[in-house]
């Protein structure tokens, strides 16, 4: 089995982190987006301004990067600024494997150490493995929209899952 680790990203793992993206923009309704976006919107996730803007990827032995997980604005007023919302994505070829489970840890670990008070995260549904993840990464269900989201000729709910910070190191 192989080994896999949690790192920072770095400009270098743009294009593996758009790939990974841009597969589920175009394959899956895990993302309402509906192209994916350039280099130039991950460059801006990765150059966050707030101390809560984290991007983390998690590699193989080889140091190509096979998921990734970021934490940015939940709504851009001030009073949320503690607030920040989460993202994971892994290639498909290696779901299953407790990556979700090690990158998610080390994001929660890094917002905590920023300052982050609240993550919360939205999931596409159905979506029973990712709402797995965000349960075993101590996410708790809050709420639930109906037919917010339409891609692929079909309408798609959505639940949100919040995990409070303030109990992490």
């Amino acid at each position: 089995m192989a080994a896999y680790e949690t790192r920072p990203a770095t400009d270098a793992d743009l294009p593996q982190i758009s790939g990974i993206y841009a597969h589920a923009v175009e394959t899956s309704h895990t993302t309402f987006d509906l192209e994916p976006p350039d280099l130039d919107y991950w460059r801006a996730r990765l150059d966050g301004q707030h101390p809560g803007d984290h991007l983390l990827v998690a590699v193989d032995e080889s140091d190509a990067v096979v998921g990734y997980a970021y934490s940015w604005s939940y709504r851009p007023r001030p009073a949320y600024d503690t607030t920040r919302e989460t993202s994971i994505y892994l290639d498909s070829s290696v779901r299953g494997r407790g990556i979700g489970k090690l990158l998610y840890s080390a994001l929660l670990e890094t917002m905590a150490v920023s300052g982050v008070h609240t993550a919360v995260a939205l999931v596409a549904l159905p979506n029973p493995p990712s709402e797995a993840l965000h349960l075993a990464a101590g996410f708790e269900k809050v709420g639930q929209l109906t037919q917010v989201g339409r891609k692929f000729d079909q309408w798609i709910d959505v639940a949100w899952y919040q995990r409070m910070l303030v109990n992490l190191p």
